[in-house]
């Protein structure tokens, strides 16, 4: 299960790259919604180590 969750929110994490840079690239109207949706990608990609995961012994 934890496996599953790492794939995910390395998923995630790399998926935000695109959507930053698609920010630049769709109409005016759509960018801000874009680049926000990036940034909501890596705070969960970082929220699922830090709170589903726990901590290492």
């Amino acid at each position: 299960m934890k496996i599953f969750a790492v794939v995910i929110a390395l998923a995630l994490f790399l998926a935000s790259f695109p959507l930053f840079a698609y920010a630049f690239w769709v109409p005016e109207e759509w960018a801000a919604l874009t680049f926000f949706l990036g940034i909501m990608s890596v705070t969960l990609s970082l929220a699922i180590p830090f709170n589903l995961l726990g901590r290492r012994d």
